[in-house]
């Protein structure tokens, strides 16, 4: 018994030991924190001085560069990715005393495009909801907003037309990237499968749980709204209905979780690009995404993408689609590795502007490090 009451004294002992120095380390942690808050707004009142020029307070480049830096020394027992959320939510805090940063999205809220704007700007940033991919793209331009979010592919149902189609009028830039995980849930008042007699959901969540739903739910009518979240919405007023969602969007919007994990793929994605009205400087480690339409004779396709292939220059992705008011042209919506200020690319992209009929530099950003 006396060994017993030793041992946990010792326990006891070194417990409160180790708690000290967590109490002190969090002082520590606090007083920097505020240091680097005061930093912030110095930095704000820098910018606004004189007042005759729109300070830009959010630099897509620079939050790349220190986030990576933040990955790079991490040699703690928390993750990289761990280790730069947290300062992603030290980052995000910090620029709101500089300036509160608005950012539209594809709403209501719930969406898996609000997820994406917390992920990219963090739980300072304000989320603006709108109606439509079209509306973040006038709300950018309008100057409504700061930025936006639009999502421009999923990884099983490809690109979003919706987005390329705005991408082509509009003059805004694309100004960042992120990748998001989308975990389908099925959502509904309903207390079992057999009592719904309807699927509600964004047509791409749609798509990339139709096998989960032909398998589970072959008698109920499918119906396309404008996003999950509005899907959540109608859930929630009418219990014979069901909604494709996220599980944070069942919390917000009170409903049942019937079934996890229904997307068809368990690696289901979806990549959004952040939209801006400012040109991002180089950050080191950056993409550039374009628009072109070709000659219609032979060869070339391959002679416009050879500027690129000839200078050792990484192509990432290349997606055609039929070019509005002209049967059977096509165009292509290109992205390649390198910033368009570099010397490289910049004379690759200048031998291709010679070459093709149409070429719209849509941005360079940096690649996400997150």
């Amino acid at each position: 018994m006396t060994d017993q009451i030793l041992t946990a004294d010792t326990e006891k002992a070194q417990l409160t030991e180790i708690r000290n120095q967590i109490d002190s380390i969090d002082k520590q942690i606090q007083e920097l924190i505020g240091k680097r808050a005061e930093c912030a707004q110095q930095v704000a009142e820098i910018k606004t001085r004189g007042g005759t020029v729109e300070a830009v307070f959010y630099r897509p480049e620079r939050e790349a560069q220190v986030l990576r830096a933040v990955k790079e020394r991490n040699n703690s027992l928390l993750p990289d990715k761990e280790m730069a959320k947290l300062f992603r939510e030290i980052m995000s805090t910090c620029l709101a005393l500089e300036q509160p940063i608005n950012v539209a999205y594809l709403g209501p809220e719930g969406s898996y495009s609000h997820a994406s704007v917390i992920k990219q700007f963090g739980t300072a940033a304000h989320p603006v909801p709108v109606s439509s991919i079209d509306a973040v793209f006038e709300a950018v331009e309008s100057g409504e907003v700061n930025y936006g979010i639009v999502p421009v592919e999923n990884s099983t149902e490809g690109e979003v037309k919706a987005t390329q189609d705005a991408l082509l009028e509009s003059d805004v830039q694309i100004s960042g990237e992120l990748e998001l995980l989308v975990d389908h849930c099925l959502l509904s008042n309903a207390d079992s499968f057999d009592k719904v007699t309807k699927v509600v959901a964004h047509q791409q969540a749609i798509g990339q749980c139709r096998q989960w739903l032909k398998n589970n739910l072959p008698w109920a009518q499918l119906e396309t709204v404008s996003s999950n979240a509005a899907a959540a919405k109608l859930a929630q007023e009418d219990a014979s209905l069901a909604a494709i969602a996220s599980e944070q969007a069942a919390d917000l919007y009170q409903l049942a979780i019937l079934e996890y994990h229904i997307s068809d793929s368990r690696e289901n994605r979806t990549r959004f690009w952040v939209l801006g009205r400012e040109a991002v400087p180089p950050s080191g480690e950056d993409k550039t995404a374009l628009v072109l339409s070709i000659k219609n004779e032979a060869g070339a396709l391959l002679k416009t993408l050879e500027a690129f292939g000839n200078r050792g220059i990484n192509m990432t992705r290349i997606i055609s689609r039929p070019a509005r008011g002209k049967n059977w042209d096509y165009q292509f919506f290109v992205d390649v590795m390198g910033h368009q200020q570099d010397e490289n690319l910049q004379a690759a992209l200048d031998e291709i502007q010679q070459q093709a009929e149409f070429v719209k530099i849509l941005g360079s950003y940096p690649i996400s490090p997150l």
